[in-house]
């Protein structure tokens, strides 16, 4: 086996959502683009994107440009662990604009991919080990939309 590429189905946009990931994170490029061939397919004409591979950050994509038959829902999600709010930030207004903020770090970005921003230090709060610390870094997180990592750590003292 060679490793696991997630693909994520688009109706017509999958171009424009590479782009629009690849310019999110860094350390990120296009990598190839294939175009329908003559005659096209049932979901695109001849000669428009197919397929779009990409890399972020060091991890493999594709987009598929598969038609109206499938959407993304909250099943599906990918975590981003970020080291500071100020990361936690650029994630969070580049996947809300256009999309949606969702509870607990979850978001929509525009293309109704969910995502979850979580900054490691509130994984760290969740996992203290005392009982009482642990479940007000919960409470405080349920409380959230955007996590705010001070707000969380006040709640903890």
């Amino acid at each position: 086996m060679t490793g696991i590429t997630p693909c994520l189905w688009f109706d017509g946009r999958a171009e424009e959502a590479a782009e629009f990931y690849t310019s999110v994170f860094p350390n990120s490029k296009i990598s190839n683009v294939v175009r329908a061939p003559k005659g096209g397919t049932p979901s695109n004409a001849a000669g428009s994107v197919m397929v779009v591979e990409f890399n972020l950050d060091g991890r493999d994509f594709v987009a598929l440009n598969g038609g109206p038959q499938f959407k993304f829902t909250e099943a599906v999600s990918f975590q981003v662990h970020v080291a500071d709010q100020a990361e936690l930030d650029h994630f969070w207004d580049a996947f809300t604009d256009g999309g949606e903020a969702g509870p607990c770090g979850w978001c929509k970005d525009r293309f109704g991919l969910s995502w979850q921003v979580i900054p490691v230090r509130l994984l760290e709060l969740l996992q203290d080990p005392d009982p009482e610390r642990s479940q007000k870094a919960f409470t405080a997180m349920m409380d959230m939309t955007r996590i705010d990592v001070a707000a969380v750590e006040a709640k903890v003292s």
